[in-house]
């Protein structure tokens, strides 16, 4: 029997990616999208991680079972580290990918190409029941293209352009986003530590 992990999101494009970091392992994905009458979980912390373990810790309670949440998002340079922690509801509580791309877009008119500098965090908790919460964190460095390119991903993922490989996150293969993303850093510190939290 395959074992399970819950994650603690109703996003499915998160979702997605997680169910191809952790295929390797053997391990099958649940999330919150499996659990409609879980209410959703009001991301009010004033850091990537609180809310993070906001998340998890709350599910992990509720379910009795250890419980992985990630808070991620996009952090830019000239915008002063915005739109960050706000990321998902940038341009208004909709949650909509295509607005807040145009909003990053509109506030970056003008600036030069050299300083649209900016990078993805993803912090990852690991709660479980009467169990310290823990935390792996990962980064991808990249910069703000001109014009979102690219039909995958999701979120900011047309507009961030990944410099070593010429090509924005959008215009990567699941296989290619999986290898550079900050999601995918933050599981190698996750699975390096596997000991810490299985």
């Amino acid at each position: 029997m395959k074992r399970e992990v819950v994650i603690a999101t109703k996003n499915a494009g998160k979702v997605k990616d997680f169910q191809q970091l952790f295929a390797p392992l053997g391990w099958e994905v649940r999330s919150l999208l499996d659990f409609p009458e879980i209410p959703e979980i009001i991301e009010d912390g004033h850091s990537f991680r609180e809310n993070a373990a906001k998340k998890a810790e709350a599910i992990a309670a509720a379910f009795g079972k250890t419980v992985l949440a990630d808070d991620s998002g996009l952090v830019v340079d000239a915008l002063d580290g915005r739109p960050g922690i706000y990321s998902a509801r940038y341009a208004g509580p909709d949650k909509d990918d295509q607005a807040n791309n145009e909003k990053v877009l509109a506030e970056l008119q003008g600036v030069p190409q050299e300083e649209r500098t900016a990078r993805f965090v993803c912090v990852i908790a690991v709660a479980s029941p009467n169990k310290v919460t823990r935390y792996y964190e990962g980064f991808c460095e990249g910069e703000i293209a001109l014009r979102p390119s690219g039909e995958n991903g999701f979120g900011y993922d047309p507009i961030f352009y990944v410099p070593e490989l010429k090509k924005t996150m959008a215009e990567l293969s699941p296989q290619e986003k999986n290898r550079v993303s900050h999601r995918a850093e933050a599981m190698k510190q996750l699975t390096a530590n596997r000991s810490d939290w299985e």
